[in-house]
């Protein structure tokens, strides 16, 4: 074989042989070489050219060798100038040179040989891809180019990355950044495409190959910002040994040359493997030949186009396999007996820790239970929260609540003296508490019963005499907190002034989750007193009264959103010229279209901003930092816009809803009651109530309090990805929040506190994470994720008809089902008197919850947030369903029964007439 070359200037195009020059080959044709040199093509160019030497299935391509980067350098004079020069300086003065000949002809001469096809450019530094260091996203792509220029641009892009600071970071801030040559690969526009692992690199069995695999390009799944399928395939059978096909929303694709981005995946293909048999057996078989071929185990990046595979990359693995996770939720040490019999549960602890959360998330969490939850406790009248440590737990990224603990601690209080009133409430259907003991006991009798006692009798009666107070208070200090917010530009302030910025916000975080537990705790005592009196006292007439007792919708704030955003679309309907704005632009390039537009601005200043001053702070599963809110992102809100404008709905029709409802009215049923008992009840629905209207006004200000540290804490993503510790702000999800306190207190250099290790042994632990079986709701001592159940696939669709949960909000409501996976992408898929399935719903889904026919979740309760606004709203519900998501397709016809907790499937979408 021939190694063709460029060598020079006047060389005719095509030209082959040997290069006189000093600087070497210029450009080589990769797979067309007997042996490749990797300081002249760098390790990801002599990995591909090896590849297809080998004869495996991999695009046309060739490289623009380290010799002629270094023609560039000496050609252009940058040489010189780049000495002492920041690495800023240095990427600007590449980026704005004109290549020379002797440099420009060679590019071009080989892009014609390749037949000047759309390409995608890469860079390929010494030592990328090697055993030692796999430089993954330390340099640039640039995806989808074509013509001479757009070449050239990318190529300069790529060899300017050289100096970025993220890949300087990776080499531990070498003076040298060493040499760069780029490939440049003839782009293919994937049908599907993903990763293969050939050993797990996070499980200790050898024979697993793990295959990820996304609609679009692989990018969205790198990245994490798409949803991809998994599948594990045994190495010796090349069979697939388990596979879990999820509900994929979104992929990535090239947009414009040069630029990738999300777009909706086809409805009929989310719910399709993104590989079949035949694709995943032949992948495979690749894969075996590839670990064959280097004696190593490898992470290859693989494509399908037209059902045909080409492998894009392989590397060596650099990363081993996590140490052994803790099966028990416990963060501190605890005796085998406590850790073996502590119940702990997820079903009911908020919607701010509803779901996975991702490290950040996680040790904010821990945060909050260190630093809060104690002070939270004292505020509902316990005297002695005990060690807060022993308060909260974390298993495979969720949060859990130790039930054993705190039904232990609640002793102090007399609502709460009898532990199994608020177990029950916390128990799923994993776990019988038959021979259930609390490993903690019962909180001590004698003195310390009633000095505990007498201490909540106090704190209550104080309690009941200030709430609405506080909760004025509460709602005053948020607009102020906001506003205040609004002024400040975090970047103008140096790392002092950001420390101290965020010491005040974690002060009025404190205040505000500690103000708002008692709301949240008293509604949720007196809802379970209703649930005890209205059956013993009612019999069947009683049953259920407590989820038909409706709150006044206008002191409802949660409510009052749907009401507010109906008015923001009706506004923009009103004009044409915003409408046809907020109707036809992408979503992510909506703000930026109004902004520029001289009625968009008009409409922006006078209508949006204070819609996003009331209510901008929302965003789904609050306490987890990475989600933006709507201020952050309003893409939601126009999807909404879209949505509200396009239906017709008034938002009368929107109210009446919840006005409409008679059947089974609290007050009828009541009279039923002797005078003594019908007072006690009626006393005891007016403060379930109240507290339940103060727990809606106040959680704005609760929600705010976290934007605020959120604020920061991207503020401080900004900067480490502006010095190339962080890759891009994707990576803030990796980031440990005690690392941010550390940071912002001290003068320490940024790369010794958030270290690429600890990074990259986040992402990893993550992605682990994502491949095991979801634990749990509710478990008892400690779980083993390899021992979890598993359900076959029932591709017949026997027994899928019917699934039972929780009736959260009451009524039957017959309706076609609409699967969402990602609110903010499917919200203008959904129509009118749908029925929502979803894994969990909280806060955020209120303006859609507006127009639905019903609501069914795999997660919830009774007192879950989306419970209360549907039962608001009158639509009727049913959450814990526990597998709604995967038994249930868009367009099946479904039955939800509110009352007695059913669901059933009358009828598949694939029989629809």
């Amino acid at each position: 074989m021939t190694t063709r070359t460029a060598k020079s200037a006047a060389a005719p195009e095509g030209a082959g042989g040997t290069h006189d020059s000093p600087h070497g080959e210029l450009t080589v044709v990769l797979g067309r070489s007997e042996k490749t040199d990797e300081r002249q093509l760098g390790g990801k160019a002599a990995r591909l050219s090896e590849l297809m030497d080998a004869g495996l299935p991999v695009p046309p391509a060739f490289c623009l060798t380290t010799g002629l980067f270094e023609l560039f350098l000496t050609e252009s004079g940058l040489s010189a100038r780049i000495r002492g020069r920041s690495a800023e300086e240095v990427r600007a003065l590449i980026a704005g040179s004109e290549l020379p000949a002797p440099v420009r002809d060679p590019v071009l001469a080989a892009y014609a040989e390749l037949g000047r096809p759309r390409v995608a450019v890469r860079s390929s530094a010494v030592k990328e891809d090697s055993a030692g260091q796999s430089f993954a996203g330390q340099h640039d792509t640039v995806l989808d180019i074509a013509g001479d220029e757009a070449l050239l641009d990318a190529v300069k892009t790529c060899w300017a990355s050289l100096w970025s600071d993220r890949a300087a970071v990776y080499r531990e801030r070498a003076e040298d950044p060493g040499a760069m040559a780029v490939v440049v690969q003839q782009m293919i526009h994937p049908d599907a495409a993903g990763v293969l692992f050939t050993t797990d690199p996070t499980s200790r069995d050898p024979h697993r190959m793990v295959v990820e695999a996304c609609w679009g390009l692989g990018e969205g799944l790198v990245a994490g910002r798409v949803t991809a399928d998994l599948f594990v395939v045994d190495d010796r059978t090349l069979q697939v040994v388990e596979e879990r096909i999820r509900h994929k929303v979104t992929k990535c694709v090239p947009l414009e040359p040069g630029r990738v981005g999300i777009a909706k995946v086809d409805a009929a293909a989310r719910n399709s493997p993104c590989l079949t048999a035949d694709r995943l057996t032949e992948l495979a078989a690749l894969a075996v030949r590839v670990r064959e071929y280097y004696g190593t185990e490898q992470d290859i990046e693989w494509v399908v186009q037209d059902e045909r595979l080409h492998l894009l990359q392989a590397r060596p693995i650099t990363t081993a396999a996590p140490a052994a996770a803790s099966r028990s939720p416990y963060i501190t040490p605890v005796s085998p007996e406590i850790s073996r019999n502590t119940l702990w549960s997820r079903m009911d602890i908020g919607e701010i820790f509803t779901g996975v959360m991702t490290p950040l998330g996680q040790s904010f969490a821990q945060y909050y239970q260190m630093n809060v939850h104690a002070d939270c406790a004292s505020a509902v009248g316990v005297r002695d929260p005990g060690p807060v440590a022993l308060h909260m737990g974390y298993l495979q990224g969720h949060v859990y609540l130790n039930i054993s603990y705190t039904a232990y601690m609640l002793g102090q209080c007399l609502p709460t003296r009898d532990q199994r009133h608020f177990t029950a409430r916390f128990v799923s259907e994993e776990v019988d508490l038959a021979d259930y003991r609390n490993p903690f006991g019962r909180f001590p009798g004698g003195a310390e019963d009633v000095k505990a006692l007498l201490y909540w009798a106090k704190h209550t009666a104080k309690e009941m005499a200030g709430m609405k107070k506080r909760s004025k208070e509460m709602v005053a200090a948020r607009l102020y907190q906001f506003d205040r917010a609004r002024r400040i530009d975090l970047e103008r302030l140096d790392r002092r002034e950001l420390n101290a910025e965020l010491t005040r916000h974690l002060g009025w975080f404190h205040d505000m989750h500690v103000g708002y537990m008692p709301y949240y705790i008293n509604a949720f005592g007196f809802y379970g007193v209703l649930a005890e009196l209205c059956p013993k006292w009612l019999g069947s007439a009683g049953e259920n009264l407590q989820n038909r007792v409706k709150t006044d919708m206008s002191s409802l704030r949660t409510v009052e959103s749907a009401r507010d955003l109906w008015v923001l679309a009706q506004a923009a309907k009103d004009r044409p010229r915003v409408m046809r704005i907020i109707r036809e632009s992408p979503l992510e390039q909506i703000v930026d279209k109004l902004q520029g537009d001289q009625e968009g601005r008009a409409f922006w200043h006078d209508h949006v901003e204070e819609f996003l001053r009331v209510n901008g702070t929302r965003g789904r599963q609050e306490m987890e930092l990475t989600h933006p809110r709507w201020i952050d992102d309003p893409s939601y809100v126009f999807q909404m816009i879209r949505r509200y404008a396009e239906d017709g709905f008034s938002i009368d029709e929107i109210l009446e809803r919840s006005r409409a409802y008679q059947d089974g009215d609290a007050a009828t049923v009541l009279q039923q009651l002797p005078v003594a008992k019908r007072k006690v009840i009626e006393k005891v629905i007016s403060l379930y109530v109240l507290c339940s209207e103060l727990r809606e006004t106040t959680r704005m200000s609760m929600v705010t309090s976290i934007w605020l540290v959120r604020n920061v804490v991207y503020e401080v993503g900004r900067r480490l990805v502006e010095e190339g510790v962080l890759h891009s702000l994707d990576e803030v999800a990796f980031v440990d929040f005690a690392d941010v306190l550390r940071y912002l207190d001290s003068d320490v250099d940024a790369s010794a506190v958030f270290s690429r290790q600890r990074l990259d042994e986040a992402r990893r632990l993550v992605r682990h994470h994502d491949r095991l079986p979801e634990p749990p709701l509710t478990i008892i001592g400690e779980y083993d994720p390899a021992r979890a159940p598993t359900r076959a696939a029932d591709s017949s669709g026997a027994g899928r008809e019917r699934l039972e949960g929780l009736g959260a909000g009451p009524g039957r409501v017959v309706g076609r089902a609409r699967v969402i996976e990602d609110l903010v992408w499917q919200a203008d898929e959904f129509k009118a008197d749908e029925i929502i399935v979803a894994r969990f719903t909280d806060a955020s889904w209120t303006p859609l919850f507006a127009i639905a026919g019903g609501v069914v979740t795999d997660i919830g309760s009774m007192l879950s947030h989306s419970s209360i606004v549907a039962r608001e709203f009158n639509v009727p519900s049913v959450v814990n369903t526990k597998h709604a998501t995967e038994r249930i397709t868009t367009g099946d016809l479904i039955a939800v029964d509110g009352d007695a907790g059913v669901v059933e499937i009358l009828e598949d979408k694939e029989t629809e007439l």
